[in-house]
């Protein structure tokens, strides 16, 4: 496994590969060792892979937010003096993608928004929130909070597979509600149109927790985005399609050198 480094704004991070730089930012109660099996890209490109704050091993718990979330990634890319990178998210991770463009737009070569959320209506977050807590709190209380999550985003349930999902997610849980709370308040119906980097888009076949006609959604408000739906897969294409979705990502950013 890499070794972790540790950035002067306390953001743990794993740093490694050659050529144009690629973030990988993890989604809601994942670590940065969760892109294990993106750790190939490394071939090609310059991969900074991220805890956000309050996951993994980053000890800031204050101001939990998108926005927090997405200001200690810039300062990231800053202190490593990286002009601009390929921004890649997942879920909760994308919509800090879609927050770093709103903050720092210069610092974006590419998006690439992987089974991800723009805007919850507002009859919806109370609704959805007391749901989700509920529901978490319950599982954690019998011990069962990895199995049930990992049935909510799997589409593969065996066992190897549930394995290495308990082993990449690991919530915190005032961490957890925090986050999934702030998620909640994200609202980028008029940010979306306003992006002019190149987009790709994927959502899950049986994406059970980000229904992929959010992904629909979101690639009808961004111009020129490119939008793919993965058969056959959860929440989580990356553990359970790992060569197809890797595949989609090198093509992907390999058309961007072309263009460029």
């Amino acid at each position: 496994m890499e070794k972790t480094k540790i950035s002067k704004l306390g953001v743990p991070y794993l740093h490694l590969g050659k050529g144009e730089p690629l973030m990988l930012i993890h989604g809601l109660g994942e670590v940065k060792e969760g892109w294990k099996n993106q750790f190939e890209l490394a071939d090609q490109y310059e991969l900074i892979i991220p805890d956000l704050r309050g996951h993994g091993e980053c000890t800031k718990t204050d101001n939990i937010s998108i926005q927090t979330f997405a200001t200690d990634l810039i300062g990231l890319l800053k202190e490593l003096k990286i002009e601009n990178a390929h921004i890649l998210g997942l879920s909760m991770g994308g919509a800090v993608a879609q927050e770093i463009y709103r903050q720092a737009p210069d610092h974006c070569r590419s998006l690439l928004l992987i089974s991800t959320f723009h805007f919850f209506p507002k009859k919806l977050k109370d609704l959805l929130f007391k749901n989700r807590k509920a529901k978490f709190e319950a599982v954690s209380e019998a011990g069962k909070q990895t199995e049930f999550l990992a049935h909510m985003a799997l589409y593969s349930w065996n066992k190897d597979m549930m394995e290495v999902f308990s082993h990449f997610f690991r919530p915190k849980h005032q961490i957890f509600l925090e986050s999934l709370k702030m998620c909640l308040e994200v609202n980028n119906r008029t940010l979306l149109p306003t992006i002019n980097v190149p987009t790709l888009i994927i959502g899950g076949q049986y994406d059970s927790v980000l229904p992929v006609w959010i992904q629909a959604c979101m690639h009808k408000l961004i111009p020129h985005s490119e939008f793919i739906i993965m058969r056959n897969t959860g929440h989580l294409a990356k553990l359970e399609a790992k060569d197809r979705f890797n595949q989609l990502l090198r093509r992907f950013l390999n058309q961007q050198k072309t263009a460029a």
